[in-house]
């Protein structure tokens, strides 16, 4: 297969993650979330997350969330004491979704439609916490690179939270005839290619722009952190899924495979 360009999967990527958006309204989910953002302790994050932000500390702190998609996560970041939020998205699609959740918020975060490796300049030096959760560093085509832009936004002593399936999980596909069996080398470097709709269950039977997902090994997610100038100060694996129901089979093993992982670094003071 023939690798693209960054700057062609980048914008594929975003074609197809905008051709997807309404599909992802159109679940029960959507509707559920709808109703509860207007609570103000709502929150979608799971307790792994939760916990490792309170640890970092987000009450009273500028906060900024790198792949926002709808802006639900971003909402939540209100439950545990931010000042303010900003999510920012490269799809226009979905952020209009965001700012129709917002709407029926107490809160009014900040949404703004940028590349992120073409961030404004306004965004630089100016939160204290950055966070990357579920399906962000797969699109990336060169973790380094993203890492350098993400650290950009921090302020001294800021932190980078990162909540990620564990790229070892990625050897693994749930649908095959042996789903325990491994069906891709950890150390892939050409990317998955997709056509279909990006859905988190199932499939969409219909033709959409193609999507490159990219697996990057943890050496190279930690490489690409110090490279940045970041120090690691927290990382921990995990044996539950943070993904698709899909992936729950792999979940109480006698052999546990990991499946996520939280990692914390931070910019020097």
């Amino acid at each position: 297969m023939e690798m693209p360009t960054k700057e062609t999967a980048i914008a594929s990527n975003r074609e197809a993650w905008n051709d997807s958006a309404r599909h992802h309204k159109e679940t029960r989910e959507w509707q559920d979330i709808l109703s509860a953002v207007g609570q103000r302790d709502f929150s979608c994050l799971d307790p792994t997350l939760t916990g490792v932000l309170e640890h970092v500390g987000v009450d009273g702190k500028d906060v900024v969330q790198l792949g926002c998609n709808n802006g639900r996560e971003s909402l939540s970041l209100y439950a545990l004491g931010a000042r303010s939020v900003v999510g920012i998205d490269q799809s226009a699609a979905f952020l209009d979704q965001a700012r129709e959740l917002a709407s029926h918020s107490p809160y009014a975060p900040e949404f703004i439609e940028a590349d992120i490796h073409h961030l404004p300049s306004a965004m630089h030096h100016r939160f204290d916490v950055a966070l990357i959760t579920i399906g962000v560093l797969n699109w990336m085509p060169d973790i380094g690179e993203f890492m350098r832009h993400v650290a950009q936004t921090l302020k001294p002593g800021g932190a980078l939270v990162v909540y990620e399936t564990h790229p070892f999980l990625e050897m693994f596909d749930p649908e095959s005839a042996d789903p325990y069996r491994p069906d891709s080398s950890y150390f892939r470097s050409e990317p998955f290619v997709q056509n279909q709709p990006i859905v988190y269950e199932g499939k969409v039977e219909q033709q959409a722009a193609t999507s490159y997902w990219f697996v990057h090994t943890l050496g190279a997610i930690f490489t690409g952190a110090l490279d940045a100038g970041l120090h690691i100060s927290h990382f921990k694996e995990y044996p539950h899924s943070n993904r698709e129901e899909l992936y729950d089979r792999y979940e109480r093993q006698a052999a546990q495979l990991p499946m996520c992982f939280t990692l914390v670094v931070k910019q020097a003071i």
